[in-house]
């Protein structure tokens, strides 16, 4: 097959998407190199990442580097082209993995990557340019997709309520997995926390943003530390991200901003460094796609105590406490309980270690594939429409 892969949100910088992309196509090299990739360092008009690598990071004897721009309106201007397939070479698959999503695909398979639908739940989670520009993506992919990869049994459902219209049978689900190939690796600790041992800080990853839910977590804590817990600092481990600026302010009305690091953003060493070291990792998000860091963390041993909403009991499992994202009090006794009993985060590592072997980077590029090859067999969603529309004329023009 020849395959066009975005791979636009897999810079430096990449949070959950870019990790989940670079991961698959690293796989997918990795098992099925017989295959000709093209990779699409930018990809639409929505995301665009100036610093994307100029030589492509990704090898193989058939591997290739899609045209590369240096702006974000050249990209626009090529992205949005009406003979955007003779431009690509015709691939027999192109697949989205940012959000945005070509609609002018006449004959290569168009397979889109749906992670999150939480900008269309609570608009006080992101600006309004991101709800616009992720909501027009996703919209579009209901119109326009082949088949839709859902990184969880939850955003597969909640994608089949908004859009009833999409073919059901071409949503499939495929896990990300821990991006971090070997659970033996030891990491380098971060600057900020050089200072701190194994199992002498607690650990929150995530960027900072409300979605995330930093601000019950901190006042958690902030009671937690009032009733006499164990004195650990809390680790926020994540870049800044929006509608948060007042965060730091947050953090001196509640008198703890001598006892939370922030480490922004960190690398990956420093992340396993992390993981392995934490007393817990902490996840109180409230809407997640997957929750890429419950995973990550358990792959490490981290005793882990996360949310119970949307996607993320799903990732968990019954390897972790789950908690209501909702009210701080949960989080302030099981972090009080947890810190007392040496036992039951013994547990939680064992039952971590043991949960994050059900993911696996092999088995979900080999879904990935499958669908690919399931796809170019089949036909396109709009010869289907095209015949069930004809069908339906028929039917009206018999009974006439």
């Amino acid at each position: 097959m020849n395959i066009g892969f975005d791979i636009s949100q897999t810079g430096s910088g990449k949070a959950g998407c870019g990790y989940y992309t670079h991961a698959m196509i690293k796989a997918m090299l990795a098992i099925a190199p017989q295959h000709h990739y093209a990779l699409y360092p930018s990809f639409g008009d929505f995301f665009f990442d100036a610093k994307m690598p100029l030589l492509n990071p990704y090898n193989g004897n058939r591997v290739n580097y899609g045209a590369r721009h240096l702006t974000r309106e050249t990209a626009g201007a090529f992205w949005n082209q009406p003979e955007l397939e003779a431009a690509l070479g015709h691939p027999d698959i192109i697949h989205a993995n940012n959000f945005w999503t070509p609609v002018q695909i006449a004959s290569s398979r168009l397979i889109y990557t749906l992670y999150d639908l939480g900008f269309t739940v609570n608009p006080d989670w992101s600006t309004g340019a991101n709800r616009i520009g992720c909501f027009d993506g996703i919209f579009r992919s209901s119109v326009a997709a082949d088949w839709v990869v859902a990184i969880s049994e939850y955003s597969r459902a909640h994608y089949l309520r908004l859009f009833p219209h999409f073919p059901s049978d071409r949503v499939r689900v495929v896990h990300p997995c821990s991006r971090f190939e070997d659970s033996a690796q030891q990491g380098l600790p971060p600057a900020a926390v050089k200072r701190f041992g194994t199992g002498e800080f607690w650990l929150s990853v995530g960027t900072i943003e409300p979605r995330k839910n930093q601000r019950l977590l901190v006042e958690a804590y902030a009671r937690y530390l009032q009733a006499g817990g164990r004195s650990m600092p809390l680790v926020l481990a994540g870049g800044k991200g929006w509608l948060m600026e007042d965060f730091q302010e947050y953090l001196a009305k509640l008198g703890i901003s001598d006892r939370v690091i922030l480490t922004g953003y960190v690398s990956d060493s420093e992340m396993i460094w992390l993981y392995r070291n934490c007393y817990a990792n902490l996840y109180p998000s409230v809407f997640e796609g997957f929750g890429l860091p419950v995973l990550e963390g358990m792959h490490f041993g981290a005793p882990t105590l996360c949310s119970n909403a949307t996607s993320i009991p799903e990732v968990a499992g019954d390897a972790a406490l789950l908690l209501t994202p909702h009210e701080p009090e949960p989080w302030t006794l099981a972090m009080l309980d947890l810190a007392s009993n040496q036992g039951s985060r013994h547990r939680l590592i064992l039952a971590a270690r043991a949960r994050a072997k059900h993911f696996d980077w092999e088995r979900s590029a080999a879904s990935i594939l499958a669908i690919y090859e399931e796809a170019t067999r089949s036909p396109k969603r709009a010869a289907m429409s095209q015949t069930t529309s004809h069908a339906g004329d028929s039917r009206v023009e018999n009974v006439g």
